[in-house]
């Protein structure tokens, strides 16, 4: 297993001196989604010359793995696929399994994410969703992809008519959730964590997933989610909830980490990034953040972190303090932080490269 030859990335401490960008691994060509868990990272690596690869690093010794099996025996929807954004990737470092999805080019008639996976162990493809709505809205929405630990997860949202009789008569076209829910990978199968159901973000930690809940849709079908529910921690196999937090506006973005659950939120008052104790539910922290800013978090028990177009910062849940670290050369791709580490893949003339920021000393 690649993890058990990787050294793991350490906790994050105070750095005496205005941490640096290092440059862990350069591509010969673009990156389209990146991830990382423990010791190991993860890129697709779209070409369209020969096949669209998947890779596997462990930063400790350089091995890598790449995926999925693309030999003549193999079946493979990924290497021939025409890649275009958004690509989501994620990585469960315990169990040396990625997944990943695609998205049909446009103009599809029905535009969908194919969500695909593989693994270090069993590197065939696995093909575990084709996730749809039609151009009104209805069908399925897409809603994230997570993995940390020993969890990975998707999730989606599903709409529908509120009456579909009257819709096709002439009538009201009003839409509604009517299902949905997080799906937990369990080897070459997806299995849905009871207890869950409509979802438009989600975020894992250890056996630990958090969910924020769709309230409604939009005219176009779209499912939004609201203040007005909570954001539940639940643990990922039983689906029993562990946390229940009250956000003071709706979430549009959410991060776990073993002792904080961290939420960008929308009100009347703007966005705000907010963080919550994870095993109570109780407020620790918010601050005001700019209206740019996109909406992905990452979270350690010591910093949140986010980005404001190439622009990467960080706030730390103790003091409150927000800090810029560095800017990328291109909108950062899988920003995220994994013990002291704070890694994105960027872009530069055709060519990626995987980026970090060691906030407390090389990991």
């Amino acid at each position: 297993m690649l993890a058990a030859l990787a050294l793991a990335a350490g906790g994050v401490h105070p750095a005496a001196t205005a941490p640096h960008p290092q440059t862990l691994w350069n591509t010969p060509g673009p990156i389209a989604a990146f991830a990382q868990d423990g010791p190991l990272v993860a890129w697709l690596a779209p070409s369209s010359t020969s096949c669209n690869v998947v890779h596997v690093l462990a930063l400790a010794n350089s091995g890598q793995i790449r995926l999925p099996d693309q030999s003549p025996a193999a079946s493979n929807v990924t290497c021939r696929w025409d890649v275009v954004p958004p690509v989501r990737l994620a990585l469960d470092a315990e169990a040396d399994d990625v997944i990943w999805t695609l998205r049909e080019p446009a103009p599809a008639p029905l535009p969908f994410d194919y969500v695909l996976g593989a693994g270090v162990a069993d590197p065939k493809e696995r093909r575990f969703a084709e996730v749809a709505h039609s151009r009104n809205g209805i069908g399925l929405w897409f809603a994230g992809v997570a993995g940390d630990g020993k969890t990975l997860v998707y999730a989606v949202s599903s709409v529908g008519y509120f009456d579909q009789v009257a819709c096709l008569s002439g009538g009201t076209c009003r839409k509604k959730l009517v299902g949905g829910g997080i799906h937990r990978i369990v080897g070459r199968h997806d299995t849905i964590v009871p207890g869950t159901w409509a979802t438009v973000a989600v975020a894992a930690s250890g056996t630990r997933i958090a969910d924020v809940q769709a309230y409604a849709v939009t005219a176009k079908g779209e499912p939004v989610a609201s203040a007005n529910l909570p954001v539940e921690v639940r643990d990922a196999t039983t689906g029993k909830v562990l946390t229940r937090v009250v956000p003071h506006g709706a979430p549009e973005a959410v991060a776990l980490a073993p002792h904080v659950l961290a939420t960008l939120e929308r009100s009347s008052l703007g966005l705000r990034i907010a963080w919550y104790d994870a095993a109570s539910g109780v407020p620790l922290g918010s601050i005001p953040v700019p209206k740019g800013t996109s909406p992905e978090l990452s979270a350690s028990d010591q910093l949140i972190v986010f980005r404001v177009g190439g622009s990467i910062r960080t706030v730390e849940v103790q003091s409150h303090s927000a800090h810029t670290l560095a800017r990328s050369a291109g909108d950062p791709i899988g920003l995220s932080v994994e013990g002291s580490r704070i890694a994105w893949a960027e872009n530069v003339k055709g060519r990626g490269r995987i980026r970090a920021i060691f906030v407390g000393g090389r990991g």
